[in-house]
């Protein structure tokens, strides 16, 4: 990658990251501050300080070395002396529902950056591909079912399927999933719902990249991707080679080329062997040479040219367009933040069953090069990775683990039911744990990172 490349990617993430940490780290402190408890310090990041102010409000303010969380440093008994006059400030000293609500402001300042973000995406507008099938798959759950070509999938156990991305997210769901699969379909101009049944036994159980529509059985009615290069990178091969944006590739060695996935296969096939291009540049045909670098993909050794595809315009006849005004994106806004929420934790429940792969959990170097690409896809796509990030954040932070917000809640718990805090080495214990676990899911999460580049 260059270098430039790789200083937009760390840039476009850290920005990323920083917004939701940021406003994670804010709820607690706005929230601490409405309860009347000092706050020492707010931090985005830990380790080292770089930059460091001091606010009117004695609160010092910082921006730290390693950009992978935050905190919210509050006066409390526990960490070392207080000034007298400080006392009835200190965390510690508060009601227990003030601090129920001081933890649990954090994961609600991610939903509500979510909320916010996906209801200024809806207002602008919303377009996606409508679920017709092209074909069906001999011997597929579709077929078991009597999906058929022409109809399109409106719902899938009783959700609206308006779209593609919502028959994906509804398909996610059943991840892992056993029993009936009922989907409702419908042909086109017809009033005629037909509901059908499909019956599924840990679906795709294990399945570190799951194909949900292939695994279905069915594809969906699209324009041809045709081999058109779109994009180039810098100093690759194929930019050295001559190509421009805009060529159409006809064949590769005399091989014809219908399709860009045909183009990519052949190209991965071939590391270091110069392949023989014929190509279409403004109606004209031309020739050229083009050598493959040796790259290496999940373990395996393949071909590169640094080239991304021109993808095709699709017919306003297969795209459904959503307007809303401003009550009803906010209602979406608010419903599509909670279906994420209770989908990040059936995810994590399936994950500890055994049911999704744990290769699916990413850590930050996953992150950043999602948080890139959506960048490069433009501002829209980025949004909406944001305010999936900001949901995950929150999220996992509710998780039951001593260190994260949702172990101080579950803390608070008993204390609000038992009238007493729990004994100092029960809290102690579980923190120790807690931390042992949250550092063991990092490792794991930079060891999937890793393996995937």
């Amino acid at each position: 990658m260059p270098v430039l490349d790789t200083l937009q990617t760390i840039f476009i993430a850290l920005a990323t990251f920083a917004i939701v940490v940021a406003f994670h780290e804010y709820g607690h402190f706005w929230m601490a501050r409405r309860a009347g408890v000092k706050v020492l310090r707010f931090s985005i990041g830990f380790g080292r300080p770089l930059f460091r102010w001091q606010g009117k409000d004695d609160t010092e303010y910082v921006i730290a070395a390693i950009p992978l969380g935050g905190y919210v440093r509050m006066a409390d008994e526990r960490d070392g002396e207080i000034a007298e006059a400080d006392l009835p400030r200190a965390h510690n000293r508060q009601p227990v529902s003030k601090r129920i609500a001081i933890a649990a402001a954090g994961p609600i300042a991610n939903f509500l950056l979510a909320i916010l973000v996906f209801w200024g995406l809806f207002l602008r507008g919303e377009v996606g591909i409508v679920p017709e099938i092209a074909t069906v798959a001999p011997n597929s759950l579709a077929e078991a079912a009597g999906l058929q070509a022409g109809q399109e999938i409106i719902a899938i156990d009783g959700r609206e399927t308006p779209t593609v991305a919502t028959v994906n997210f509804a398909l996610l769901e059943r991840l892992g999933d056993s029993g009936p699969l009922i989907l409702a379909t419908r042909y086109p101009g017809s009033d005629m719902v037909t509901e059908s049944e499909a019956r599924i036994s840990q679906w795709l159980k294990g399945e570190e990249e799951p194909d949900l529509l292939g695994a279905l059985g069915v594809t969906i009615r699209m324009p041809p991707v045709l081999p058109v290069v779109g994009g180039l990178t810098e100093n690759g091969t194929a930019s050295q080679a001559g190509f421009l944006e805009g060529d159409l590739i006809l064949s590769a060695d005399g091989e014809a080329i219908p399709l860009w996935m045909d183009w990519v296969t052949y190209v991965r096939a071939r590391p270091d062997q110069a392949i023989a291009v014929e190509f279409e540049r403004q109606g004209t045909r031309q020739s050229l040479s083009v050598t493959p670098a040796a790259a290496v993909a999940e373990g395996e050794r393949i071909g590169a040219v640094g080239m991304s595809v021109a993808l095709p315009v699709i017919p306003d006849a297969q795209q459904r367009h959503f307007e809303r005004g401003p009550a009803e994106a906010l209602v979406a806004s608010v419903k599509r933040t909670g279906e994420l929420v209770v989908f990040t934790f059936k995810s994590i429940g399936r994950m500890l069953q055994g049911l999704i792969s744990p290769s699916n959990l990413s850590g930050p170097i996953t992150i950043a090069k999602v948080a890139a690409s959506t960048a490069e896809a433009g501002w829209v796509a980025w949004l909406g990775f944001l305010a999936l990030l900001s949901v995950s954040l929150g999220a996992l932070n509710l998780l039951p683990i001593p260190v994260l917000d949702g172990g101080h809640l579950v803390f608070y718990g008993f204390e609000a039911i038992l009238g007493k805090p729990l004994p100092d080495r029960i809290q102690m214990a579980g923190y120790q744990v807690g931390l042992v676990l949250v550092l063991s899911i990092m490792v794991f999460a930079l060891y999937n990172d890793f393996s995937k580049f």
